[in-house]
């Protein structure tokens, strides 16, 4: 059973930083694409952010790249989002996500078919 706990949300000004932590469970967690998904009130749910946990490729959708970082830890079976110079459309439900392993390419979001329960993220002035 494949487990994704999310961690670390809550709230940030404009200009801030937050990080996101997703921690695994439940499977051989190195053969995965990992990534961070959002979901902004009134939007389908998008793809942020993802990373292959065997060579370290990272992925992010335009709209935060630049400002935020996913990386890993291996020792932790742990994933993160980095999170800098918040802006008020940052705001949106997070989710962590995990991809089969026949996935090569960490940034098609419509492979990923494991996800976490969420973490809130509110950036307000």
């Amino acid at each position: 059973q494949v487990q994704l706990v999310e961690s670390g949300g809550g709230s940030g000004q404009p200009g801030g930083s937050l990080r996101l932590s997703c921690d695994f469970s439940g499977y051989t967690y190195s053969r995965r694409c990992v990534g961070w998904f959002r979901q902004r009130p009134g939007k389908e749910r998008e793809g942020v952010a993802g990373i292959n946990t065997m060579g370290g490729s990272t992925y992010y959708a335009a709209s935060v790249k630049g400002r935020f970082t996913i990386s890993q830890d291996n020792a932790k079976n742990t994933v993160y989002l980095q999170m800098n110079s918040l802006k008020l459309e940052d705001t949106a439900m997070y989710y962590c996500a995990a991809a089969p392993s026949t996935t090569s390419n960490c940034g098609t979001w419509n492979k990923f078919n494991y996800w976490g329960q969420g973490t809130q993220v509110t950036v307000s002035s």
